[in-house]
């Protein structure tokens, strides 16, 4: 398998081929924008998968990186945060969220939308799709350690896996790694293979990436699982879903705008990284939010 995300080249992009930084623009950004929220970069791929369903849809681009990784914060924490990152897309005048996100949409999708009054589109690792395909009844889930231990996947387990054995492996440092752009180092691939090799010889022939950070290692793990082995991850699902409950579509007269893209790192490194992934950016700029927990 082949990632459609990673081109499995690390690579290291000189900023002088990174696209300006910009300061917070004074007033709001275009209205009946889609938002998208992540933890980081990992929700990238969610992005082009909605960017492929919706080609006419303009979207603005969270990367919560100076808080990033998610795995290991507090419920508390990750709910907290996620309603600053709300009420700022409520402020650019988002028409629908998408949280590109699974530690935050297992954490705090339900409070979000008790909360906050437009269309939010969350997702969760593919459990049911992996149930029905298996052939061996076992498959392998890597998330992250607040994924893992929820609820929601509490409840896809119990929901699912009657007839199918589930391990579920936490994978951290890898949320890092890929924020770093470190794809194919010897120190990531020792890593992944770490979480991938168990499953596999405890029977596990599909793998579900239960966050959008492991798509970009796709690559990685389908060649480190061998042959045989299904891989799967929620972004496609997730941009159908949006599709489904998209307010409405643009007039044929509102123009397409490129993607604002906001992180609360150095936007020096997101630039960076989509650079080094091939995803065309013009701008980006500062997350207006305090970094307070």
């Amino acid at each position: 398998m082949t990632s459609t995300f990673d081109k499995g080249n690390e690579r290291q992009p000189s900023p002088w081929h990174c696209a300006p930084v910009l300061p917070l623009a004074p007033q709001t950004d275009l209205p009946g924008r889609i938002g998208v929220y992540d933890s980081g970069v990992g929700g990238v791929s969610v992005l082009r998968a909605i960017r492929a369903a919706l080609p006419r849809e303009s979207l603005i681009y969270v990367a919560d990186s100076g808080l990033a990784p998610y795995g290991d914060r507090t419920p508390e924490a990750l709910q907290a945060r996620a309603e600053q990152v709300a009420d700022f897309f409520v402020r650019q005048q988002v028409k629908a969220l998408v949280l590109a996100c699974n530690t935050i949409s297992v954490i705090a999708a339900a409070n979000l939308r008790a909360k906050f009054s437009l269309p939010i589109v969350a997702m969760e690792p593919a459990i049911k799709p992996a149930a029905l395909v298996t052939s061996s009844r076992t498959i392998l889930v890597m998330a992250t350690a607040n994924t893992v231990r929820s609820q929601s996947v509490a409840r896809l387990c119990a929901e699912f896996g009657g007839n199918v054995r589930i391990l579920l492996q936490a994978c951290p440092g890898l949320v890092e790694r890929v924020e770093r752009g470190e794809f194919t180092s010897a120190a990531t691939l020792e890593l992944v293979a770490s979480y991938v090799r168990p499953g596999i010889e405890a029977g596990a022939d599909t793998i579900v990436l239960g966050c959008t950070h492991y798509a970009f290692l796709a690559a990685q793990i389908a060649n480190i699982a061998g042959p045989g082995v299904t891989i799967i991850e929620s972004s496609v699902a997730v941009a159908r879903q949006l599709a489904r409950v998209n307010p409405a579509l643009p007039l044929p007269e509102q123009a397409w705008h490129p993607t604002s893209f906001y992180t609360s790192g150095p936007p020096h490194s997101l630039s960076a990284f989509l650079t080094s992934v091939s995803e065309e950016h013009t701008e980006i700029r500062s997350l207006p939010l305090s970094h307070a927990e």
